[in-house]
């Protein structure tokens, strides 16, 4: 008794052209409602936080020339803490930065420490401006001390927004689904560095005061 193979008709899939387009939607969609565009956007917020961070920075940098100079005036002999403040920012722009610190833990590590020395020495320099009267009253002093004052504030503001920013990111990519995706299509972007905060209240603006 001979075998025989019965062959089923083929009918191949024809969409018409307004069912191929609707069907990409779907799929477009779907892909997106299950994240896969997160861990750019997410990457995209923490590098324009890292931006208005440097921004503040330099911002606070800026100041500081006009501010010794000011001081100076009233105070040229206190030379040991006007040349620690001038130090300090030379510090902070002797440590490159760009986007690529945020990926980097040294880098990072430099960047705050250089910041951190130079609120300190601003810090020196308020309690020597509280010996001059006159200093305190000066009009230009008094529109350095306003400038400072937001500007600080600005900081806080920054740091914080971008601590979130690099907290949702990395969340993102160590998580379901995004950990999925990450290893899939995006395994080349790494964890960003956040900021660490080194003393108590670090997150909160230091008071300017004069």
């Amino acid at each position: 008794m001979t075998s025989r193979t019965v062959s089923l008709p083929r009918f191949p899939l024809r969409l018409p052209p307004g069912g191929r387009v609707g069907l990409l939607m779907l799929l477009t969609l779907f892909l997106s409602g299950c994240g896969i565009n997160n861990i750019p956007a997410y990457d995209e917020q923490v590098k324009a936080a890292w931006a208005q961070v440097q921004n503040q920075y330099q911002r606070r940098a800026d100041l500081i020339p006009n501010l010794v100079a000011t001081v100076k005036g009233y105070a040229a002999h206190e030379k040991d803490t006007l040349e620690a403040v001038v130090q300090a920012r030379a510090k902070v722009g002797s440590v490159q930065v760009d986007e690529r610190t945020i990926n980097d833990p040294k880098k990072m590590k430099q960047f705050e420490q250089a910041q951190a020395q130079l609120t300190g020495a601003l810090s020196r320099l308020m309690v020597v401006v509280e010996r001059y009267p006159d200093l305190k009253a000066n009009q230009n002093f008094l529109a350095l001390q306003s400038q400072l004052e937001g500007t600080e504030n600005r900081i806080a503001i920054a740091r914080r927004d971008y601590i979130l920013a690099v907290q949702k990111y990395n969340t993102e990519i160590r998580t379901f689904p995004g950990r999925i995706w990450h290893s899939l299509l995006y395994s080349d972007m790494k964890p960003h560095e956040s900021f660490q905060a080194t003393a108590p209240n670090a997150e909160q603006a230091p008071q300017v005061k004069f």
